[in-house]
């Protein structure tokens, strides 16, 4: 599929993952739309780059439709990445105190890491199946982010890998669903990539992981994110699929 021209929403595009999808599909030719709740940032990446960056809930069909509409006032949207993130909950599934984990910090990560998934997913298909088909009937492209804690959850991440294990899940049946559409589904799961949002934790977190990464041994790049994103779109035969982004990394159970 051609990105030259393709209207690009990104949601999460202020944070790592996102930002630098943005500036990559940015500089491919596609007409960006950022959407996030980081206006500061957001309003930085604007004036940078020339897109457009719209406050966006992506619990809310409201706010993402907003956003959707954005896009496709610039052209016709073609290309959906969902790389938000928001608040997640921890802990054992019984604590020390055998107390259980409780219900309503796992209902608000499955909001934010399941639930507003499906919500970009399903209003940003439905705004590609209005585009004009291109060559071999496809529409465009949607990408979503798990993590390889929806396949290998460590100790206390529980509601984080069940979301996760949702995102992966809906993957094939979504490609399956939108394929007379001529929409592709993929989803990337990354391993532990150093991004922004850890702050002076950065180090710590990179000295850590790159002992435990088989190779190469260190954190992901926010970059190798965004180029692989970009590779899906490229690639027209790459549909259904959950594609590990780790060094061959397997996260321990703790």
């Amino acid at each position: 599929m051609q990105i030259s021209g393709s209207s690009a929403l990104v949601v999460g595009g202020t944070g790592g993952l996102g930002a630098a999808t943005a500036r990559r599909l940015h500089a491919a030719g596609a007409k960006v739309v950022v959407a996030d709740v980081a206006d500061d940032k957001g309003k930085e990446l604007e004036n940078e780059l020339g897109i457009r960056y719209v406050h966006t809930d992506a619990t809310s069909e409201e706010s993402v439709g907003a956003a959707i509409e954005q896009a496709q006032a610039l052209g016709p949207l073609r290309i959906s990445v969902d790389a938000h993130g928001g608040p997640a909950s921890g802990g054992r599934l019984v604590g020390k105190d055998g107390k259980p984990l409780p219900l309503e910090g796992f209902r608000t990560t499955i909001e934010f890491y399941l639930t507003s998934v499906f919500n970009v997913l399903r209003l940003s298909a439905a705004a590609i199946a209005e585009a004009e088909p291109l060559a071999e009937g496809g529409r465009g492209v949607i990408v979503n982010t798990a993590s390889i804690a929806a396949y290998e959850g460590q100790v206390g991440q529980l509601p984080y890998a069940a979301a996760k294990g949702g995102v992966v899940g809906m993957t094939l049946v979504a490609a399956r669903d939108l394929a007379p559409l001529g929409i592709r589904v993929v989803t990337v799961a990354p391993g532990t990539f150093n991004t922004p949002a850890y702050g002076a934790a950065a180090d710590r977190l990179e000295a850590h992981w790159s002992t435990q990464v088989p190779h190469p041994k260190r954190m992901g790049r926010s970059a190798e994110y965004a180029q692989l994103v970009q590779a899906i779109i490229d690639n027209d035969y790459l549909n259904g699929e959950v594609i590990r982004l780790d060094g061959a990394l397997r996260f321990p159970p703790k």
